[in-house]
């Protein structure tokens, strides 16, 4: 949510994968028989560019413009030296004041060098555009001298001899920060008030012999980007603004491209909080880049319609976007996107940069590369381009970051359509032998940058040929648990499993080797919680891994966050289960799904600790990245020990107990809300209640375990996170009685 600009950027079509490869993991899809496996989603767009970044060379600034044709890329901006890839910052460094020229299949500068100076303050190519014909490349920003030749804003170069065009030459009176070409006529956006002695405000055209053009489409505020429609009839406006020609139209607009009339305009569209940074289009749709500042802000992409210029989708992720490119049929974006939950994308993830969605739909695709925010207003990406050159597809990316997908890389990036070389992340497995008779192997789905749906094979006892191989699709805040029920075994046998992930290309390293023995009967605590209708139940007994598994039909397994220590033992029940221990600082899991709100619940774990700081033991919250900003359905304990049961049902509801339970030993914890109110069960017994409270806050959560946010709740204690061991947790949709809480209890020694 921060200012900037861009130059402009054509959109444009190009290679998919076969259609072929699509069909075939959608016909792989449909064998699938592991329990959790999505096959429905085998059938969303194939994004052709992989997320695997080339070496390209660098600037030592910021990249605000690219222009490309012909396997060439121009790279314009606010920069005075380029480098190799992997050099250092202020190392093997060649001039390139503000400009530079790449080889689009190499990544590496061609002989074409170009100065952009002003004489006096900072001087910055914030606009490329290149003719039809690729003859001609047009720069704007704020300049005053190409190569030592007198220019006001705005430069045409001669790509055959990478030179100033002596024959184009107008004043503008502030900075271009925008431009689009036809076969004659060039239109510029920005901060100028007069262009060639006449009164234009923030949007001109002028011939391609640099004569002002009647053409007349005037705004209040600052122009930021200007699209060419493909027909050549009309032309799209973004920027700041607020009016256009006089009519109310916020930060977008179509107008005639002759005239400059207003075609379409765009009253209470978007948001007065919000700007318009980019526009692309392709042969149907245009598409444009938002950015917000304060509340309420939109900060997401729009498409729209062609032959009508109403609204196709938007989608509503928070995070500044800067720049939009289209590519066989998928909108790539760039911006610092921070939560995309409000359109079913990841909630409040760290920043990510690059996006891709389809030209149809709002969902973001399986494709995530990343950048960082970098340097000067950080955004991270500020613009895009595209070209061929060898047979391949290339898209580059500039901007002001300094890192791109981990590594060290300034300015400029650039993808390819192939080849893939990244491997899926290795399975996280675990094993459960709560029914007698067979070993149930859940794993947790993978990620991998550029592939939603994955192939895993599943390794038994050490053999190289897979005992089952099925198709699921995870993305990076989405990854939900599988299972497959191995019966090919006997009662006293101890068999070992591995899992790879594999995106058809790529196949990530085997899992390490889990084992487990076949039990002869079954489990009687879990059992009981399974019978009781729990639809999560995580029991902990996982290695060093993120994933507790959910012993469920629901696979509803969970995120294990920062480390928190693993197989702690002796349990809270007997047996051969484990339990987990957090640190009271920064630890904690949360549910891999997000859940309408309960309105009938019961929460249940089993707790071991000595704190004196207290802190949250479960509870259901908004977020899962970060403490929530809305969270109830609680139990937490205060810094004395007692554990207290909330809601938000107008107020803050709580129950406390009167005894203290942190006196190292194990100890059952149940709270239910139902018809009946509010209920605290410890170690089998009711300890507090209040029948007068049955309703609790309605937004959409997380269950988290093992700390969240407590701001404002009674007896807050001193710690958001609990410190100690936890285990056998679960959620019920319904109230649990006082005997199915007692019986539960009471088999805490029968295994």
């Amino acid at each position: 949510m921060m200012n900037g600009s861009t130059g402009r950027r054509p959109g444009g079509r190009g290679r998919v994968r076969a259609a072929s490869a699509a069909l075939c993991l959608f016909a792989g899809a449909l064998t699938a028989t592991a329990v959790g496996a999505s096959p429905a989603t085998a059938l969303t767009p194939p994004v052709s560019i992989t997320a695997d970044d080339l070496t390209t060379w660098q600037t030592n600034g910021i990249v605000w413009s690219m222009a490309a044709t012909n396997g060439v890329v121009y790279a314009g901006g606010t920069f005075s030296t380029i480098r190799p890839p992997d050099a250092a910052a202020g190392t093997s460094e060649q001039p390139a004041v503000n400009f530079a020229a790449f080889d689009a299949a190499t990544g590496a500068p061609t002989g074409c060098s170009l100065s952009f100076t002003l004489s006096s303050g900072t001087a910055t190519v914030r606009a490329l555009a290149l003719s039809p014909d690729g003859g001609t490349l047009y720069a704007g920003g704020q300049f005053g001298a190409v190569n030592g030749v007198g220019v006001s804003n705005i430069a045409a170069i001669d790509t055959a001899t990478c030179t100033p065009r002596q024959n184009f030459k107008i004043a503008v009176s502030a900075t271009v920060r925008a431009l689009d070409v036809t076969a004659d006529t060039v239109y510029l956006a920005g901060d100028f008030n007069s262009v060639g002695g006449q009164t234009r405000s923030k949007f001109a055209a002028v011939s391609t012999g640099a004569s002002l053009l009647p053409w007349t489409a005037d705004a209040d505020e600052v122009a930021r980007a200007v699209q060419v429609t493909p027909d050549g009839q009309h032309v799209a406006l973004g920027g700041d603004f607020f009016t256009v020609n006089g009519t109310t139209s916020h930060a977008l607009a179509v107008v005639d491209a002759t005239t400059g009339a207003l075609t379409k305009s765009y009253p209470g569209f978007i948001p007065n909080t919000s700007t318009v940074q980019d526009l692309t289009t392709d042969a149907t749709g245009l598409y444009t880049a938002n950015e917000g500042t304060g509340g309420g802000v939109f900060d997401g992409r729009i498409a729209i319609d062609l032959d009508d210029y109403q609204q196709r989708w938007r989608d509503t992720c928070l995070g500044a976007t800067q720049a939009v490119l289209v590519h066989s049929g998928v909108l790539f974006s760039g911006s610092h996107a921070h939560d995309c939950a409000s359109m079913g994308g990841f909630p409040d993830q760290p920043r990510r940069h690059l996006l891709a969605q389809s030209v149809d739909d709002p969902t973001l695709l399986p494709w995530f590369p990343d950048t960082n925010d970098g340097i000067g207003e950080p955004v991270g990406p500020r613009v895009m381009t595209q070209t061929d050159k060898g047979g391949r597809h290339y898209l580059w990316v500039g901007g002001e970051f300094t890192t791109v997908n981990g590594g060290g890389q300034q300015g400029l990036t650039r993808f390819a359509d192939g080849p893939d070389t990244g491997a899926p992340w290795v399975p996280n497995v675990s094993l459960s032998t709560v029914t007698p008779g067979r070993i149930d192997v859940n794993w947790q789905t993978s990620f991998d940058t550029d592939d939603g749906e994955l192939t895993y094979r599943i390794y038994k006892d050490g053999a190289s040929t897979p005992v089952h191989t099925v198709t699921g699709y995870s993305l990076f805040w989405d990854r939900p648990q599988l299972k497959w029920t191995d019966t090919d075994v006997a009662v006293g046998e101890t068999h070992s499993y591995r899992i790879t992930a594999s995106d058809g290309t790529n196949t990530s390293a085997k899992s390490p080797a889990q084992s487990a023995t076949v039990a002869a009967a079954t489990q009687a605590y879990p059992a009981r919680v399974l019978s009781d209708g729990a639809t999560l139940y995580w029991r902990y007994d996982e290695g060093t891994s993120t994933f507790a598994a959910d012993t469920t039909a629901g696979l509803n397994n969970g995120f294990l966050r920062n480390g928190p220590a693993y197989q702690q033992t002796p349990a809270a029940i007997a047996g051969s289960s484990t339990a987990i221990g957090f640190d009271g600082a920064t630890e904690y899991a949360y549910s891999n799904k997000l859940h309408a709100q309960p309105a009938r619940f019961s929460v249940e774990t089993w707790i071991k600790t000595t704190t004196t700081r207290g802190g949250k033991v479960i509870g259901f919250g908004n977020l899962t990245m970060q403490n929530s900003s809305r969270y109830d359905k609680q139990v937490y304990m205060a810094n004395n020990g007692r554990l207290v049961f909330g809601v938000y049902s107008g107020g803050y509801r709580t129950v406390t107990t009167t005894g203290a339970y942190n006196d190292g030993n194990w100890h059952h914890v149940v709270a239910t809300q139902g018809t009946a109110g509010m209920a605290l069960y410890v170690d089998g017994q009711l300890r507090a209640s209040n029948f007068l409270y049955s309703g609790n806050e309605n937004y959409p959560g997380y269950w988290r375990v093992g700390g969240d946010n407590l701001a404002n709740w009674p007896n807050r204690p001193t710690s958001n996170f609990f410190a100690g061991q936890i285990d056998e947790t679960a959620v019920y949709p319904t109230a649990l009685s006082a005997s199915q809480v007692s019986a539960h209890y009471a088999l805490r020694t029968s295994e």
